[in-house]
């Protein structure tokens, strides 16, 4: 079905509420003047009876009937033409008059009456032509029906200059939408000052481009983070694949170029896994079934799985999970990635010698895990970026990681409807505190971090 443009229905609505008016409005006055010229002419022939009855009763007191219908005559020889009178008493009295040729049945307006005189019941029917006020009534009405088509197409020509006019910003923001694409998202349009709904309906429009905008600039800096992270384990498989065909190794060597191939392989799968649930986490199609577990059970295994890399650096790792259950609804695999992301996190930036401190605290509806580390800290105009994905603060906290490590832990945290809180002392220390919504009620524990 072809689709008309709103110009052409405002104008086709338009015509059709202004005929509908003027239809209803040339009634009304046709209607209205018909009204009032009958009542004119019911008015005149109530005129003329009361004072045919008048003069009937003064002419009729001792006068012979055919004195009284000479009189009568005369009378009625005043009344306008296309008058008529007829007169009819109960003992026989008959009187007739018409002022000329009988018009049609159609054009005359007649009144009767009823009354008495000298004791004899008359009944009187005065007639008017109404031919004028027929003649009038036609030729209103055939100045409405040829003026009404002529107005609809004088309003209709008007109606769609007027919709054009009204609708020419909009085809202005059309026009200027057109022209911003993904090459040119800074670009804005003109916002009408005009204060009304077109204003704001552009000033929206700009809002949404400048979060697309946004969202592009931050998709092309992902694509072009990951394309970086990448690209560093590929070069260092491909060159120790080279330098290990280059010529016969012994045994011992191949097995070392291989193990550097695998770790870094290993390192490029931990990275595309990362990726992939940070895509699945924006697109909403994250896979998280929760179940109501015992956070003392998933920090129990992920102090066992973090105590190697801590000996290794030579830090110590305290964990205060305490004797009351901390149980939460959450995914275990997910959440053992959540806190051992911010353990492997602590850990990476304790000083050797240090200690990280790993701890439950419960309240009546909250339960809380706290990772604190006693390292380089974080600088306080870093802390707003730290969960964005490669992001990464000054060199001395770069590590060797790829920057993704707080992201996923923000994101499973956000898919577990919980908060992730960091306060930090630059120079001093780092406390990370992720808050969750207790599954069964139990007592507060107290105990400080040392």
């Amino acid at each position: 079905m072809r689709r008309h443009s709103i110009r052409f229905r405002l104008t086709l609505w338009y015509a059709a509420v202004l005929t509908a008016g003027l239809g209803l409005f040339g009634g009304l006055i046709w209607l209205s003047l018909r009204h009032q010229m009958m009542a004119e002419v019911d008015q005149d022939l109530a005129g003329r009876a009361n004072r045919f009855e008048k003069y009937f009763r003064s002419e009729s007191s001792g006068s012979s009937a055919p004195q009284v219908r000479d009189e009568l005559e005369e009378f009625c020889q005043a009344l306008p033409s296309g008058s008529s009178m007829d007169l009819r008493g109960a003992s026989g009295f008959k009187f007739s008059f018409v002022s000329s040729a009988p018009a049609k049945a159609s054009e005359v307006r007649s009144l009767q009456r009823r009354f008495t005189s000298n004791g004899e019941i008359f009944d009187l029917q005065v007639g008017a032509s109404i031919a004028g006020v027929i003649h009038t009534l036609d030729l209103l009405r055939i100045l409405l029906w040829s003026l009404l088509p002529v107005v609809i197409a004088i309003a209709c020509v008007g109606g769609a200059w007027l919709s054009g006019r009204a609708l020419k910003p909009v085809q202005n923001i059309s026009d200027a939408a057109l022209t911003i694409s993904i090459e040119n998202l800074s670009e804005r349009l003109p916002v009408p000052a005009t204060g009304d709904e077109l204003a704001r309906l552009t000033e929206v429009l700009n809002t949404m481009f400048s979060r697309l905008e946004s969202a592009v600039k931050t998709l092309s800096q992902f694509v072009g983070d990951a394309s970086h992270e990448l690209r560093t384990p590929l070069a260092v498989i491909r060159t120790t694949a080279d330098l290990a065909l280059r010529r016969a190794r012994t045994p011992e060597s191949y097995r070392q170029s291989l193990e550097e191939v695998s770790a870094e392989a290993e390192r490029m799968t931990r990275l595309i896994e990362d990726l992939l649930v940070l895509a699945r986490s924006d697109a909403a199609v994250l896979e998280m079934p929760l179940a109501p577990l015992d956070l003392r059970d998933v920090l129990s295994d992920v102090c066992s799985e973090a105590r190697s890399l801590a000996e290794l650096r030579r830090i110590r790792l305290k964990a205060f999970i305490g004797d009351e259950p901390a149980v939460v609804s959450g995914n275990r695999p997910a959440l053992h990635r959540l806190f051992l992301a911010l353990v492997d996190n602590a850990l990476k930036y304790s000083r050797e010698g240090g200690e990280v401190i790993l701890k439950v605290e419960r309240t009546d509806s909250r339960v809380a895990v706290l990772v604190k580390d006693f390292g380089a800290g974080i600088p306080a105009a870093d802390l707003p970026h730290i969960f964005k994905r490669f992001y990464r603060a000054d060199p001395a906290r770069s590590g060797d990681g790829h920057g993704l490590g707080l992201a996923l832990a923000g994101s499973i945290a956000h898919a577990h409807g919980a908060s992730i809180e960091v306060e930090s002392s630059e120079g001093a220390w780092s406390l990370f505190r992720v808050m969750f919504t207790a599954r069964d009620h139990v007592p507060e524990l107290t105990s400080p971090i040392s």
